[in-house]
């Protein structure tokens, strides 16, 4: 059975008062048209066109060849938009998915359920409904003695009696295809907003004899819809709840799920305890038996197994296993940590290898340098990796010890072994085992330090 998908994606967005284009204003982490096109690909539809009005431009730039695009140059409802893919579609067959792009917590399990209802019952159209305790802003599901769907009416559009009835249309429909566009043709805009309505289709087609189905979901979240930022913080709450149930289900332990925030792709291994204040973000994996937080925050970064983070911040870096970073650490992009690696407080990394079972334990920085096996960094030691106009690379070999408030400028190399004084200023090789001291020998001068205070004193009582 051929699938294809019209994703609803030209609306104007005037509410949110924004210079974003609504449809890419993010959803834990993705923007909310994203997260439609990617329960699109989990039921592998095989054609999915996008309807892109306003902000067009921004949206193919956004998905890219994930779909084809057909532009609608004036927004006169939904039916009218829909109406824009026919010369893409018309002559396929199988069933046409109708989703609107601002409608991020649909889940693929229902559409599925859908999809499977559909076939079941041989029928022209599918609805996805909701029952809502307040039904206010969406259009009202009528069901004829039988129970069956007898047609969607708006709200402008709505009775007094109709107002009352709480199941509402979610917005996402099946189609057969080849009815759909037929239907279509008969639509007019005989109604309070003058629009071609989607939804006029669906009493169209009952009037041909045709068999409308109405999947009623458990999870009235699936209706939401976002036009304001008042909605977008509702999908926002609602999603990352279902993240983080997700995520506890699945074995992790989160000891304050409100106080926790985790994007939409981020994947977490068993066992894994996430502290209060945790924030993880973007395509960022964190393998099993971990500890992170409190107060991290960590994007697109690899950690491996039995990694602790605390208090840090790590930005496209990798952290093998057994690795310790933090407190009050930065690992920022091009960080990769070994195994039993210790990054420690107020210490940052930046495009440098460690390797495994180096020490930086204590306010240091290392950038563009490759530091290698069992290396101890000391405490206040840097990398000098810019010159005023290009940053130039520090190795560090296995097993050296670089001593406290060292200054290593690149480009440098210490060897295997080599051993580094505390304060010393490295600007030359240093060979494998050697021993390297660069700094001014030390002077004490005998009863002086009165003698300074005195000519301190004589020239502040000038």
């Amino acid at each position: 059975m051929q699938i294809n998908s019209i994703i609803l994606a030209a609306g104007l967005g005037k509410r949110m008062k924004s210079k974003l284009y609504k449809m890419l204003h993010p959803v834990c982490g993705k923007p909310m048209v994203g997260h439609v096109l990617d329960l699109l690909d989990g039921i592998e539809t095989n054609r999915k066109v996008a309807i892109v009005g306003n902000g067009a431009d921004e949206i193919k730039a956004y998905l890219g060849d994930r779909a084809e695009y057909v532009f609608q140059a004036e927004q006169l409802g939904t039916g009218h938009a829909v109406l824009q893919a026919k010369p893409l579609l018309e002559h396929e067959q199988g069933m046409t998915i109708v989703i609107c792009g601002d409608t991020p917590l649909v889940k693929e399990e229902t559409l599925k359920e859908m999809i499977r209802l559909h076939l079941e019952q041989q029928a022209a159209a599918t609805i996805l409904t909701a029952t809502m305790a307040d039904p206010s802003g969406y259009g009202r599901i009528t069901r004829d003695d039988q129970g069956a769907v007898a047609g969607i009416v708006e709200q402008k559009d709505c009775s007094e009696a109709q107002l009352l009835i709480q199941e509402i249309n979610a917005g996402t429909y099946l189609f057969d295809n080849q009815k759909l566009f037929q239907a279509l043709n008969q639509v007019t805009n005989n109604n309070a907003q003058k629009e071609y309505y989607l939804t006029d289709v669906i009493g169209i087609l009952k009037a041909e004899g045709e068999t409308v189905m109405g999947y009623n979901t458990s999870d009235p979240a699936e209706a939401v819809g976002i036009n304001d930022r008042i909605g977008l913080a509702e999908a926002e709450k609602l999603m990352r709840e279902r993240i983080l149930r997700h995520h506890m289900l699945n074995g992790v332990t989160i000891l304050d799920p409100e106080q926790t925030y985790i994007g939409s792709d981020v994947e977490i291994g068993q066992d894994t305890v996430l502290l209060p204040g945790t924030v993880l973000k973007g395509t960022t994996k964190i393998g099993e038996d971990c500890v992170i937080g409190p107060y991290s925050e960590i994007e697109h970064s690899i950690l491996g197994e039995g990694v602790t983070v605390r208090q840090s911040v790590l930005q496209e870096a990798e952290v093998g296993n057994h690795s310790h970073v933090g407190p009050f650490a930065y690992l920022r992009p091009g960080a990769k940590l070994g195994e039993e690696v210790k990054v420690g407080d107020f210490v940052e990394i930046k495009n440098a290898t460690l390797g495994d079972q180096t020490k930086v334990s204590h306010l240091s920085y290392v950038g563009d340098a490759v530091i290698g096996k069992n290396v101890n960094i000391g405490c206040g030691a840097i990398t000098v990796n810019y010159d005023g106009l290009k940053k130039h690379l520090t190795e560090v070999e296995d097993e050296a010890f670089i001593g406290s408030n060292v200054n290593l400028i690149a480009p440098v190399k210490v060897g295997k072994g080599a051993y580094v004084v505390a304060g010393s200023t490295i600007t030359l090789p240093v060979e494998e085992g050697d021993l390297a001291i660069a700094r001014e020998r030390q002077v004490n001068k005998s009863g002086y330090a009165d003698k300074l205070r005195s000519r301190i004193q004589a020239r502040n009582s000038k």
